[in-house]
Order: structure tokens, then C-alpha cells, then sequence
């Protein structure tokens, strides 16, 4: 029977082998159709472990496994079917001179029939929001369009497993709501797992699970309300709690009682107004 997950089993990394791990002994097993958020500052190991994932590095300890099979140099090109991969600058992953080219460019590499290529072409656009702009020069488009057309070409490809490195990390608010909103309904009308990797708090709040890296290890494990309970851990390792967490610790300070801790603005008026409703 076929196991449908990525599995990380007892995973260490470094560079070099003069270097620092950069993971150690890492486990962790992220099944289909979950949002998965992997949270950790600067040096953490966050962008290896999606890198791992992808087969563009292999661990020198432990093992990674892609739907039961091992990530290797052997199987990595059918690894790189099931888990697709958005960077954090869309233009290092643009090579046509046009929209409709690029989001070809990866169904091409896998030698796909041209007809399913034109379905495929017209439905990842469509799911991202960018139908109409087909014949479009990528380097016209704004920094949000531009990685919107970036998971496109991820799509097209049918991955079971998306992760997204970085991937709103050079735009503008705006831009970065489009691309979680966007996300969040392609895992739906795809049934795909989605796997963010970022240092901003902000962006967990979807996730059904958050891992939290620290120093090379999996540090913390839970939902995004448990992880936002521990915002003194959290600070401690260099992260940055959202501003609805903040005020709603000075709120508990001052005497209102918060009956769970809220993940955004209208979770927070919601508790607000059953604090005023029983007073």
C-alpha cells in the first residue's frame, strides 16, 4: 500500500563538511492535503529542509521520503513531479519570453502531450487569477502577478505537494495577501499539501500545522493558535508575534479576560464583544 506524505526520518545537513549542521536529526511527516507552515529567523534551516524536499540537496544522515519512495539522485526527477517548489524571487524562475512560454517551460521538461500542455497552460492560470494574460511579457507584470504566474508554472505541472520558499517575502502587503488568498484557494480546488516556508509570523495563521525551527531542529510543533500562545518562547528565538497577538496580551494585562487566543482582527472583536456581553 502506498503512503501518501513526505517524511522526514532522522535528517542531518551541512554544507560542507568543515561547516556547521545545519539540521540535526530532524523527523517530521507532513501528509497529504495539510497546509504546512515552517516558521524559523534567519539561519534556522528552514529554506534547507525545502530544498531537501525537492531533491536540489541531499542530507548526509537520515533519510526523506516522497509517497514511500527515497529521495535520491536515482529518483529525483519523479520527486520533482509530486513536489513542486515557488522561490522567493519569481524572476530567477522565468525562461520564456512570455507568460503562456513560462508556465509551459516545466510541462515541456516532463515531455507532456501538447493538447493536455494548453489545458494544463489554461487552468493553472485561471486558478491563480491570471487568465487574459497569456501573451504577456513576464518583466511588465507587477512583483504579486509575477508569482502568481510563478505557482502557475508550478501547477501545471499537477504536483500533489507545493511548497513555497520565501515566496512572498519580496512583496508589498498587498501583493503577499494576494499570493496566501491565492494559496489557499488552489489547496482547495486541488487537494494539495502546501508547505510555506517563511520567517513572518503573519503568513501562519491558514496553516493547519506550524513547525518552528530553531538552531537546526524542529523546536516547536502545533497549531497556529498553540504556537501563538508561547509568544515569550517565541520572541526568545528572534520571531516576531503578529500585532492582534500583542494586543490581546496587553488586553489579559489589563483585566480582559480572553476565553482562547485570537489569531486576527475579528477573532479579537469577537472576544471583545463576549467580554462586553457579560459585564
Amino acid at each position: 500500500m502506498s503512503v501518501s506524505q513526505i517524511e522526514f526520518r532522522n535528517v542531518s545537513f551541512r554544507y560542507q563538511e568543515d561547516m556547521p549542521w545545519v539540521l540535526k536529526n530532524v523527523s517530521f511527516t507532513i501528509p497529504e492535503n495539510e497546509w504546512v507552515a515552517v516558521i524559523g529567523h534567519n539561519g534556522s534551516g528552514k529554506s534547507t529542509i525545502a530544498k531537501l524536499m525537492n531533491g536540489l540537496l541531499f542530507p548526509q544522515e537520515g533519510e526523506i521520503m516522497v509517497d514511500g519512495q527515497k529521495v535520491e539522485a536515482e529518483t529525483v526527477w519523479g520527486v520533482r513531479k509530486k513536489v513542486g517548489m515557488v522561490f522567493q524571487n519569481p524572476d530567477n524562475q522565468f525562461v520564456g519570453t512570455t507568460v503562456r512560454d513560462d508556465v509551459a517551460f516545466g510541462m515541456e521538461n516532463h515531455g507532456m502531450p501538447r493538447p493536455l500542455m494548453i489545458e494544463r497552460i489554461q487552468e493553472s492560470l485561471s486558478a491563480v487569477g491570471m487568465s487574459g494574460y497569456e501573451r504577456q511579457e513576464p518583466h511588465r507584470l507587477s512583483g504579486g502577478q509575477k508569482q502568481r504566474v510563478a505557482v502557475a508554472s508550478v501547477l501545471a505541472v499537477s504536483p500533489k505537494y507545493m511548497i513555497l520558499d520565501e515566496a512572498t517575502a519580496m512583496l508589498d502587503p498587498q501583493g503577499r495577501k494576494e499570493i496566501l488568498t491565492t494559496m489557499l484557494d488552489v489547496q482547495e480546488q486541488r487537494n494539495l499539501s502546501l508547505i510555506t516556508i517563511t520567517h513572518d509570523l503573519h503568513e501562519v495563521v491558514q496553516a493547519e500545522r506550524v513547525l518552528v525551527m530553531n538552531e537546526g531542529e524542529v523546536w516547536l510543533e502545533g497549531t497556529p493558535r498553540e504556537i501563538f500562545a508561547k509568544k515569550e518562547q517565541l520572541t526568545e528565538i528572534g520571531l516576531d508575534t503578529p500585532f492582534v497577538t500583542k494586543l490581546a496580551d496587553e488586553l489579559k494585562s489589563a483585566g480582559v479576560d480572553l476565553s482562547r487566543e485570537p489569531l486576527n482582527h475579528q477573532e479579537l472583536l469577537e472576544e471583545l464583544w463576549t467580554f462586553h456581553s457579560k459585564k
